[in-house]
């Protein structure tokens, strides 16, 4: 072995150092990834960079070569990533205080940019928080506590995931998406006053429908009663003498139909009342 190394001793540092050079210029980016390659501490190429329109499997992932000892590599996540602000206290326009939990997600889109202004994804994250918790303040407090829980909600956070977007572009970043987790009354005395308060309004609001609904069903009852007495006219203005021997059959029928007690009628057989049980109803 010492006699193979004292002949072959220039060959076999010369393949070394090829092998080494190889394995120091190939680089492995993986799907989840997009590299940055740096040389004297400026970006001077990207790989597998993230395009919108590029499924995964599509991408310029794999093998790639760089100079080695002259350039390095930075990998970037080309993953959704999270922004998980801390509970805030947000003042609405209503003078309600509100405990809001919120998160943002964003996706380096330029890695070079974020390269040269941030240096890595967390101090993104980092950047953005502070500006995230901010504008939503400055949103929600141009909002009621009520709207919240409307259909408002969606609207208060597009605006908000614009205005981070716009903040986010100078890092390389672009906002996906703003979502409030949690938009709470502080425990205590405000809570307790908010529910009183919305109880009131739901059972006003309850009571206005109601009364309403008893108007129109009011007025619906009367035309129908109106148009039942105009039907029955006409009907009975056809045979004046039948629509007599029906009224009087219903007076019979109400007057001496069996009640919850015994009672006695003496009336004349001449009575006008008793008229239709004589001879021709006369």
């Amino acid at each position: 072995m010492q006699a193979v190394w004292e002949t072959h001793k220039l060959s076999i540092i010369a393949v070394a150092v090829l092998v080494v050079a190889f394995f120091s210029s190939v680089i492995i980016v993986p799907e989840t990834k997009q590299a940055v390659v740096i040389r004297t501490g400026e970006p001077v190429r990207t790989i597998n960079r993230y395009s919108p329109n590029v499924p995964f499997g599509q991408t310029n992932a794999g093998l790639s070569v760089r100079i080695p000892f002259f350039e390095r590599v930075q990998m970037i996540d080309r993953r959704v990533l999270d922004i998980d602000m801390e509970r805030q206290e947000v003042l609405s326009s209503d003078q309600q205080r509100l405990q809001v939990d919120a998160y943002a997600r964003f996706r380096i889109v330029d890695p070079v940019k974020m390269v040269q202004n941030a240096g890595t994804e967390e101090n993104v994250a980092t950047q953005l928080q502070p500006i995230l918790a901010s504008v939503l303040r400055q949103e929600l407090g141009r909002r009621t506590f009520a709207s919240m829980l409307t259909a408002e909600r969606g609207a208060a956070m597009t605006n908000i995931r614009n205005t981070l977007d716009t903040q986010a572009r100078q890092y390389g970043a672009q906002v996906i998406d703003v979502r409030i987790k949690r938009a709470d009354l502080p425990e205590g005395t405000p809570l307790e006053a908010a529910f009183r308060r919305m109880e009131t309004d739901r059972k006003q609001e309850a009571e206005t429908t109601r009364a309403g609904g008893q108007r129109d069903a009011q007025i619906v009852r009367a035309g129908a009663e109106a148009q039942a007495a105009r039907i029955y006219a006409e009907a009975y203005g056809k045979d004046p003498q039948f629509y007599d021997f029906y009224r009087a059959m219903e007076s019979y029928r109400r007057t001496f139909e069996a009640g919850e007690g015994e009672s006695s009628i003496i009336l004349s057989p001449d009575n006008d009342y008793l008229r239709q049980f004589r001879s021709g109803g006369h």
